[in-house]
C-alpha cells in the first residue's frame, strides 16, 4: 500500500508542476522581456499603413479586418487568433499577441488606450503593449500585422 501511495503523490507532483509551469514564468510565450518583446511568430511588428513582408511582396496572410473596424485611440481583439490589432493614432496599426503574459488567458476588450485581460485586471498600453496594471509581468509580444489599401491581415 505505501507503494501505491508514493505513485499517487508522484504523480500529483508531476502534475502540479506541470501546472505552474503553464501558468507563467519568465520563459513563456517567448521569453520576451519587459523592455523588449517580441513577436510570438518570430516576425517583427507593422510599423503603419502599407507594410510589406520581409520579402518585399504583397502580404498575403490572414484577412482579419477593414481598417474602419480599428477604432482610433482603440483596437480589437481576433481571440480565434489569438491577436490584438490597435490603433493608436490616426493610420497606424499596431498588432500584439492577445494572449496575457501573466496567466495566459485571452485578453478581451481595448478601451480608454488600454488591452485589457479580464482574468486578474492586467492592462496594456495599445500604443507598445507596456503593462501598465499588474499582475502581468511583460509586455505582451509583437505580432507581424499588414496594411494593404484598407485590409488589415495577419503574417
Amino acid at each position: 500500500m505505501d507503494a501505491g501511495r508514493r505513485t499517487v503523490l508522484t504523480a500529483g507532483a508531476a502534475g502540479a508542476a506541470g501546472l505552474v509551469t503553464a501558468c507563467g514564468s519568465s520563459g513563456d510565450r517567448g521569453g520576451s522581456t519587459a523592455s523588449a518583446p517580441e513577436t510570438s511568430r518570430g516576425a517583427t511588428p507593422s510599423t503603419g499603413v502599407g507594410a510589406a513582408s520581409a520579402a518585399g511582396s504583397v502580404p498575403g496572410g490572414e484577412a482579419l479586418a477593414k481598417t474602419s473596424d480599428i477604432p482610433v485611440g482603440g483596437g480589437k481583439v481576433f481571440a480565434e487568433q489569438e491577436v490584438v490589432v490597435t490603433q493608436p493614432k490616426e493610420g497606424e496599426f499596431k498588432g500584439f499577441s492577445a494572449v496575457c503574459t501573466h496567466m495566459g488567458c485571452t485578453v478581451a476588450e481595448v478601451s480608454d488606450g488600454t488591452i485589457n485581460c479580464p482574468c486578474h485586471g492586467s492592462r496594456y498600453s495599445i500604443t507598445d503593449a507596456a503593462v501598465v496594471a499588474g499582475p502581468a509581468p511583460q509586455p505582451l509580444a509583437a505580432e507581424r500585422i499588414t496594411v494593404t489599401g484598407d485590409t488589415i491581415r495577419l503574417g
